[in-house]
């Protein structure tokens, strides 16, 4: 440790000694998962389909998730990288893993900057005192002080709000719902326009669809492929169905899909408090993944290793900063097209990893001296091509799930395209070995 916090192994293998129990890491999973996004897709769900038709899209929703994010997790666990620096060997090269650092950079630093505005509003409901912008920067500020000690500041974060928060939420969901019964919203009506089986399954797999895919940056610090398995199955399926059917229910009651407006005025305080609470724990894991892509990409077109904790300063107080002055919101169209774009790069990396294995050789030579390989490729031109076209089949095609077309896409192309030697490196570099044995940076 030092006064730059923790660099939690960004650029390096994560050792065995510093693998942790399941248990801890699916605590921050369920965290990632229960929160105002999964309330808000709940209503949304509820707003325009019956009970079970919502659970069924749950259902398949969290089923396409837990696939996904159980794959890569695999690779994670066994590799022991960043999803950043993983991605060197899984089909990207240099040069696409630093494309990949920086879109990871970027976009979940904007998704940081604007839960920690949401989170601003519910501080000035609880306190006042201070202005919405001035609660922008202390939220910001606070979650980066937890995110630069590391892994393990997170997890006593986790396990001191997700208790705290699901307490608040079923108390606050009873009080709404007092004054009808279950057993009457259950076979009832929806109350707006009518959304079908494929739509809703398509915005519950969405709504976490990035999450699943730099999961390695979590799973890395499993210790075996069980663990992983176990930690999604319970952190994804928990957090889907306690939030997620909460919602449908609230939208039923309340006949209308603003289901977090009405949860807040029937509560007072101890609403503005969940939404504190509901961003507080997913953000952390916002700014952790904004930085170990950031990590990557400087390492990547610089070759100098920057500490994790001072990229963390930098981003989460240009984040906070950013909230503050209230732009980020400009960026929600910006997101929402990030989700045709991050689904290819788990399809690339599953074909490459486990089909393809261009590069496997070299990963599974130095898994077991705990280093990375001596050279990667700079440049994979069929992944460009494929990563393009798969995002633009998400973006267009109008049937099935948009961004499983994409990932799917990408699986396929990658894999027709390796099997036909049209994968090549375009270059390659050699690997800067300024990293100690226990993550230690040097250089920075």
């Amino acid at each position: 440790m030092t006064l730059n916090g923790n660099d939690d192994y960004a650029l390096s293998r994560v050792p065995t000694s510093a693998r942790r129990s399941w248990f801890g890491l699916a605590v921050q999973r369920f965290g990632q998962l229960s929160a105002l996004v999964q309330f808000l897709v709940g209503a949304a769900l509820g707003f325009g389909m019956n009970f079970w038709d919502a659970f069924l899209a749950l259902t398949l929703g969290s089923v396409i998730l837990e696939l996904v994010a159980i794959a890569i997790g695999v690779i994670g666990v066994r590799e022991g990288l960043s999803t950043t620096v993983l991605a060197r060997w899984t089909g990207f090269g240099q040069g696409g893993s630093a494309l990949l650092g920086l879109l990871i950079g970027l976009s979940v630093t904007v998704a940081f900057g604007i839960q920690s505005a949401v989170s601003a509003e519910g501080l000035v409901a609880l306190f006042g005192g201070l202005p919405s912008w001035a609660w922008s920067l202390v939220f910001g500020l606070s979650v980066t002080a937890i995110v630069v000690m590391g892994i393990r500041s997170m997890a006593w974060t986790a396990y001191l709000t997700v208790p705290v928060f699901l307490a608040l939420v079923a108390w606050s969901v009873g009080r709404a719902l007092t004054s009808h019964s279950i057993g009457d919203l259950i076979p009832g009506s929806p109350p707006g326009p009518p959304m079908t089986l494929v739509q809703g399954t398509t915005m519950v797999a969405g709504s976490f669809i990035v999450g699943a895919v730099i999961t390695a940056d979590m799973t890395r610090f499993n210790r075996s492929v069980k663990d992983v398995v176990k930690q999604t199955l319970v952190g994804v399926t928990l957090g889907e169905y306690v939030i997620g059917l909460a919602g449908v229910l609230l939208a039923h009651a309340s006949r209308s899909s603003d289901v977090i407006a009405i949860v807040v005025s029937n509560v007072g305080w101890v609403g503005a408090l969940i939404i504190v609470g509901a961003t507080l724990k997913i953000n952390d894991w916002n700014l952790y993944s904004a930085s170990l892509g950031t990590v990557g990409f400087l390492e990547a077109i610089t070759g100098r290793r920057m500490h994790r904790g001072v990229v963390t300063v930098v981003l989460g107080v240009t984040g906070s900063a950013l909230a503050a002055a209230g732009v980020l919101t400009q960026f929600a169209t910006v997101l929402g097209v990030l989700g045709y774009v991050f689904p290819p790069v788990a399809g690339v990396m599953l074909a490459e990893y486990f089909v393809v294995r261009r590069w496997r050789p070299e990963l599974d030579a130095s898994r077991a001296s705990g280093t990375l390989p001596d050279t990667a490729p700079q440049w994979v031109p069929a992944t460009l091509v494929v990563w393009a076209a798969s995002a633009t089949v998400g973006g267009t095609v109008s049937f099935g799930f948009p961004s499983i077309n994409a990932l799917v896409c990408a699986f396929v192309l990658y894999t027709v395209a390796g099997k036909a030697g049209l994968v090549h490196a375009f270059g390659a570099t050699r690997r800067n070995p300024a990293v100690t044995a226990d993550g230690a940076v040097l250089d920075a």
